[in-house]
């Protein structure tokens, strides 16, 4: 459905904006993969990475076997599907289980993108290993992470059954690593994706639609809506009339002046801002510039918003959105630009997640980036690479990182959480980045700090865990505009969990994830404190919530 928008002050600079692109062809000139609509045509990286303009088309012709192999998998009785990921491969699988959920019979999906020990430990607790299904998805095939949690759970398998293999699924470009190691061990089954399509634009090729064709999602519908996207961006339709790159023209001229893409959707497309948070802020956030996505934020009264912000809706028509109507109106009341979308029905899905792929690329040309590279996310991977060869506390101290925080020493803790709140300036965001195992009790302490600041700083908020935003918003925070206010948050788990066939535990994993990315912050000169919750992270964060009341 056509979205309603009120741009405010920022109308008539988008209708400048798709009138140029009228006259210098943007449409056709996208279809025809021309990379000069974001840099010069030497620049790589481009061309190679827009195989998703055509998935909607090309993917129709996998459907059967995809199919197949899920009604195999469903007739075998497997309760679970575990999907080891991270990034581009695990965002939308759950998107698609927390909409759809599993339909009767099929397994449901579970998605293992932590590296955190308690996380891990307390998956493989809830799980029936002799019923379980684990689906290894990497594109480069050589992401440390998925592959620690292969190696952890190949072994678990393993001492239970002679033939490991018939639990486990590679889903990774051709010619990876992972998939030699697949044929090397002999996985029940390897799906090869399309090279030509980034991580994060990859929701419709076989990363997101083997596990939802798992968990019983009507993939044939999906990509059905996904057609529908296309022709309403085709190269034929006026720029003016096409709905991604209207969206795109929007959402780049607003970042000019307000960068904090807001967004709120209705209960039934609750899973979707985390998707839309990668695609946005991984795509956007370089070269000093970038969008903010803020999502699943606590809400405030309008007056309490910085004119920093441009909000976006998300319902489906069948959800009661009264709440999210009103809101909006009174956004827009207190003169703040708002576009509101709405979905007829699920399936939906696939249409909305090709618009905004359209819109975040065109946004990228507005602001003059290249959105389909991640300089900052290969920086934060290599120093955690680094900070994994230096594991012992003499050559860290030596190469100058310093000691967390203790969240216990309220002595240290008070002036360094007052010194960093006072570097807080109007138009900058609160980044929360939770080195933390992801339990429900822990999230909803993480937001009620992040409520706190919300309240006592004004600025937006935002909050992920690691390492799991690393492959996300991590490239904003460093890339992006010196805007972020970083809280990095880990503690020292007393589980000690090791990875089998390697030198190193998931314990030191997640500590080197997290030593790497402070270290690329502060090389990027960004405002960030680490604090360290130890044993305690309830206490921990409710200590830091006082202190900042």
């Amino acid at each position: 459905m056509n979205p309603s928008k009120n741009l405010q002050e920022f109308e008539t600079r988008v209708e400048e904006r798709l009138s140029s692109w009228k006259k210098m062809n943007f449409s056709r000139r996208l279809w025809d993969k021309d990379p000069t609509l974001w840099a010069s045509p030497q620049t790589p990286g481009i061309t190679d990475r827009l195989g998703w303009l055509n998935l909607p088309e090309l993917m129709f012709d996998k459907i059967p076997e995809m199919e197949a192999f899920a009604e195999n998998v469903k007739a075998e009785g497997f309760t679970h599907v575990v999907l080891l990921g991270m990034g581009g491969s695990s965002l939308a699988p759950e998107v698609f289980q927390r909409t759809f959920g599993n339909k009767n019979g099929f397994p449901e999906l579970i998605v293992l993108d932590t590296t955190h020990p308690v996380a891990v430990n307390s998956l493989e607790k809830r799980l029936d290993l002799d019923r379980s299904l684990f689906l290894v998805s990497s594109k480069s095939g050589t992401t440390v992470e998925p592959l620690s949690f292969f190696r952890y759970f190949w072994n678990k398998v393993g001492q239970s059954t002679k033939t490991p293999g018939r639990h486990f699924v590679a889903i990774t470009d051709p010619g990876t690593p992972l998939a030699s190691l697949a044929r090397e061990r002999n996985f029940r089954r390897i799906f090869l994706a399309y090279p030509e399509v980034g991580g994060r634009y990859s929701a419709l090729t076989e990363f997101g639609l083997v596990p939802a064709a798992l968990i019983g999602v009507d993939i044939r519908q999906l990509l059905a809506s996904a057609r529908q996207a296309v022709e309403n961006n085709a190269f034929n339709v006026p720029e003016d009339e096409a709905l991604g790159i209207v969206l795109g023209a929007a959402l780049g001229e607003t970042a000019k002046r307000r960068d904090k893409l807001t967004i709120f959707t209705s209960s039934s497309l609750a899973g979707l801002p985390d998707w839309l948070e990668q695609l946005i802020a991984e795509s956007t956030g370089k070269d000093g510039k970038g969008i903010v996505p803020v999502v699943n934020e606590p809400s405030v009264p309008p007056h309490e918003y910085g004119k920093d912000r441009l909000f976006v809706s998300l319902a489906l028509v069948s959800d009661q959105a009264a709440e999210i109507e009103a809101r909006m109106k009174a956004l827009e009341k207190a003169g703040y630009p708002a576009i509101q979308i709405s979905l007829k029905d699920k399936a939906s899905l696939g249409q909305e997640i090709f618009r905004w792929e359209i819109a975040v690329a065109a946004a990228g040309a507005v602001l003059g980036i290249n959105p389909f590279n991640q300089p900052d996310v290969d920086l934060a991977k290599e120093l955690a690479r680094q900070a994994m060869a230096e594991r012992k506390e003499k050559t860290l101290k030596a190469a100058g990182i310093p000691d967390a925080i203790s969240a216990a020493d309220i002595q240290e803790l008070r002036p360094a959480l007052e010194s960093w709140k006072d570097l807080s300036q109007p138009g900058d965001y609160i980044a929360l980045q939770a080195y933390l195992p992801p339990t429900e009790k822990i999230t909803q302490a993480l937001q009620s700090l992040r409520f706190d600041l919300l309240k006592r700083l004004k600025v937006a908020t935002t909050l992920g865990y690691g390492p799991r935003f690393l492959h996300s918003t991590g490239q904003l925070h460093k890339g992006g505009p010196n805007e972020a206010l970083v809280l990095q948050l880990v503690d020292e788990p007393a589980l000690e969990l090791e990875v089998p066939e390697t030198d190193y535990s998931f314990n030191t994993l997640i500590r080197a994830q997290a030593l790497g990315d402070y270290q690329a912050l502060k090389q990027r000169g960004r405002r960030v404190l680490r604090l360290n919750l130890k044993h305690d992270v309830l206490g921990g964060l409710e200590r830091v919530r006082a202190l900042l009341r």
